[in-house]
């Protein structure tokens, strides 16, 4: 590669040289890079700054009043997010393999730290027969390994019914979908809707939690009084992405429009139920460029497939040709 070549003409080549369909992390942008910097989270003024206008404006994204930031990837973000707020009765949503995981951290929590009584699931197309009270309801918003989209102000009204707090998994639907503010708790990385870096996990929320976590990784105390090295780099790829954010999110919505068009009846979800970073379709997806990377979700039926929409992140509003490399058989 000629080292002379300038960062666009860099991130044309990287970008040329793969197409992604994969669930994150998006395409690698200009921004990402021009953002970043020497950094230190002490005594380091200029990062300061940086940190202080990308948390700032991830606070506009998600709705919430506090937010931590933590190294790290969204199933870290996660596991503080639970293993801090939940209690009492929990019940999870059940969409697939990332809700699975959310259970399997509910149960190492329960086990761990005696804050959580009981752990039921409900699938996602019966959440209207919940009859009984539970403390906390936890879903993930988006779940990629099935492309599926839940309706969180249905999760929202049966929350105030049954007297209980929402928190979700938006690692897949933060900035990309609305209604975030509906949760008491979220939980994101940086590197999937964010369009950044891979590495850094958040955790945002209005009122901090009860449990008290004896640990030093998990307890969200400790990353809120930044007791450990934070994801300087990845929080510095997101500064420019986010200060023009729908830039890139218009490429994310143009590329799942026509990829809806082309493949329209290939389609499962209706409407209501399709997210805005992937696709399920009914087929097996193939592409026609050997340089294509395409999602394989660990658990999915024979027959239906998966397909992502960040690959043409970095064009922004420049409409891209990334599914002309799709085939569905």
């Amino acid at each position: 590669m000629n080292n002379d070549i300038t960062i666009k003409e860099f991130i044309k080549l990287r970008n040329s040289q793969k197409h992604i369909f994969t669930a994150g992390p998006a395409a690698l942008c200009e921004e990402n890079i021009i953002g970043l910097e020497s950094c230190f989270g002490r005594g380091d003024k200029s990062y300061s700054e940086i940190e202080d206008r990308v948390m700032s404006n991830l606070k506009k994204l998600t709705g919430h009043k506090q937010i931590a930031r933590m190294q790290g990837s969204g199933s870290m973000a996660l596991e503080v997010m639970i293993s801090n707020f939940a209690y009492g009765k929990v019940l999870v949503v059940d969409t697939g393999y990332y809700s699975e995981r959310v259970k399997s951290m509910a149960n190492i929590a329960k086990q761990s730290f005696n804050k959580i009584n009981s752990i039921k699931s409900v699938h996602w197309e019966n959440i209207e027969d919940i009859n009984q009270n539970f403390d906390w309801i936890i879903a993930c918003y988006t779940e990629t390994s099935l492309g599926l989209k839940i309706d969180i102000r249905r999760l929202k009204d049966i929350c105030k019914k049954i007297g209980g707090k929402l928190m979700l998994d938006a690692t897949a639907s933060i900035g990309i979908e609305k209604y975030h503010e509906y949760a008491d708790t979220i939980s994101f990385s940086s590197c999937k809707g964010l369009f950044g870096l891979t590495g850094g996990a958040f955790v945002s929320f209005n009122t901090e939690p009860d449990n008290e976590i004896k640990s030093f990784n998990l307890s969200l105390k400790n990353h809120l009084n930044k007791m450990m090295t934070g994801p300087y780099h990845s929080i510095c790829s997101l500064d420019l992405i986010l200060n023009s954010y729908n830039d890139f999110l218009s490429a994310v919505k143009s590329t799942k429009l026509d990829f809806l068009n082309k493949f329209n009846d290939r389609l499962v979800y209706s409407s209501e139920n399709q997210p805005t970073l992937c696709t399920l379709v009914k087929g097996t997806i193939s592409t026609i460029d050997s340089k294509s990377i395409l999602y394989i979700p660990r658990t999915l039926e024979p027959g239906y497939s998966v397909v992502c929409h960040l690959g043409d992140v970095y064009l922004k509003s420049n409409k891209g040709e990334i599914n002309n490399n799709l085939r569905i058989s």
